[in-house]
């Protein structure tokens, strides 16, 4: 699940946290997808599932961990134990630093990445503020700059990372330049229409994160 709720990728409601596993499970991840025709019945699939049918689809997984870190590189460390296809195939990463961090430190081997939006602490993708109050806005503007300027000066080689996926917005050729000059590639999300893609393609010869490649789709922050 990539959401807090699950109302934008499911016909469930409220937050994700607040369900058990049965009752996502009765979920219908397909509800709200333009070939749900074509999908009917299908269910929110458990992390090994999902990595089974990757790999024989012959996919490269992104492992976007989104929180509780310690349980989730227990998590991952059994299943590249169990499908060391994974080491060649798959990218843990997150927006929190420590993840990336302790899988690291659990299993060296396996490749990881930092994920970052500026200012994600205190504004939304769409940028409007997360915080009503005037001194918690700031407060978290003030973190925002410290974390960006972190991991661009530091984090990145304390955390051993062999890319950075950065929201699209933020991405330029002299970006793209900066990394590869450290041997860290940069990977952009979300990008969604033709001509995004071709911008990628042609101009920066970076690569990207989709949720279509077929067809423009709305975007996604």
């Amino acid at each position: 699940m990539h959401d807090e709720t699950v109302e934008r990728t499911t016909d469930g409601s409220g937050r994700l946290r607040d369900l058990t596993f049965d009752e996502i499970r009765r979920l219908n991840p397909s509800a709200k997808h333009r070939l749900w025709s074509k999908f009917q019945g299908e269910k929110v699939p458990t992390l090994r599932e999902a990595v089974v049918e990757s790999m024989y689809h012959n996919l490269t997984i992104y492992f976007d961990v989104k929180g509780h870190a310690n349980q989730a590189v227990d998590a991952l460390k059994q299943l590249y134990l169990e499908f060391p296809r994974l080491y060649n195939s798959s990218i843990v990463c997150s927006f929190m630093p420590d993840v990336v961090y302790k899988m690291r430190q659990a299993d060296a081997n396996v490749v990881t990445a930092l994920t970052h939006r500026p200012w994600h602490l205190s504004h939304f993708g769409d940028g409007t503020p997360r915080f009503n109050s005037s001194w918690k806005h700031y407060l978290y503007m003030m973190m925002d700059v410290i974390l960006d300027w972190s991991l661009h000066s530091f984090l990145w080689r304390l955390c051993g990372v062999s890319a950075f996926l950065i929201q699209k917005n933020f991405v330029s050729q002299e970006y793209v330049r900066h990394w590869s000059s450290k041997g860290i590639q940069v990977v952009a999300w979300t990008v969604n229409t033709f001509a995004e893609k071709s911008y990628y393609e042609s101009i920066l010869e970076s690569s990207y994160i989709t949720d279509s490649l077929v067809e423009d789709c709305d975007p996604h922050y």
